[in-house]
């Protein structure tokens, strides 16, 4: 069976001058909770079982979404303080059954196959592989540098320069064992702790895609959304 965490637990700090009483992922885009068009794509990628890893007003999420939705069967993973994104993922994989899960940023949407991140991951034998996205600026969220096999090099900080390059697109395929050591409600950052502080260590793999991507991480974007998202779903 299939299976992804969504992170859903964010505060929606940046967004707080359009959307103030819903955790960020419950937003609403195109006339429904940004997490419906989220769980959709995963639907039509064949997932079955998706975690919810929720936090703050964690109630709207389970009163809208319930047990079920569209085929999808549907787990919460509670946390009653913050736990980072890692201590997040650590939290959803105690609902997980499967040794490979995907994890997701659950605000943002990126159109991938999920079939051919999947398959690069059981290729390589990899315990992380990472959905990179092409950006004409990467400053806004640093960048993932790889090599020519696509094992990931280097993780570029957050800058100004307004470079091109591969960003981190919020989705990843990893080997639960790569968590093992975290305690269950240890908090902790995966981006610092995991992914900057092990890539040197570890074959990481980066794959990349030209799928859509939105991240409503902030008003413009979220803006964006709103006029984009109904197009994009109706087509794919």
């Amino acid at each position: 069976m299939s299976e992804a965490i969504v992170l859903a637990g964010g505060f929606g700090t940046r967004l707080r001058s359009v959307v103030n009483n819903v955790p960020k992922p419950m937003a609403p885009v195109a006339g429904r909770p940004f997490l419906c068009h989220l769980l959709d794509a995963l639907n039509k990628e064949g997932y079955e079982h998706v975690v919810l890893a929720t936090g703050y007003l964690h109630e709207k999420v389970e009163d809208y979404f319930g047990n079920k939705y569209n085929g999808i069967t549907i787990d919460y993973a509670v946390e009653h303080e913050p736990l980072g994104t890692g201590g997040a993922i650590v939290n959803g994989l105690q609902h997980c059954g499967s040794d490979i899960v995907t994890v997701l940023n659950g605000d943002t949407l990126f159109s991938i196959n999920h079939k051919t991140l999947i398959s690069v991951c059981d290729e390589k034998n990899a315990p992380l592989t990472i959905a990179l996205r092409h950006v004409e600026d990467s400053g806004r969220y640093g960048s993932v540098e790889t090599d020519d096999d696509g094992r990931i090099t280097a993780f570029v900080e957050k800058n100004d320069k307004g470079e091109a390059g591969y960003i981190n697109g919020g989705i990843y395929r990893l080997d639960r064992l790569l968590l093992d050591r975290f305690p269950l409600g240890q908090q902790f950052s995966f981006e610092k702790e995991v992914l900057q502080r092990e890539y040197q260590d570890r074959r990481f793999y980066g794959v990349r895609f030209q799928s859509y991507f939105i991240d409503i991480g902030i008003p413009e974007d979220y803006d964006k959304a709103q006029r984009e998202l109904i197009p994009v779903t109706s087509e794919s």
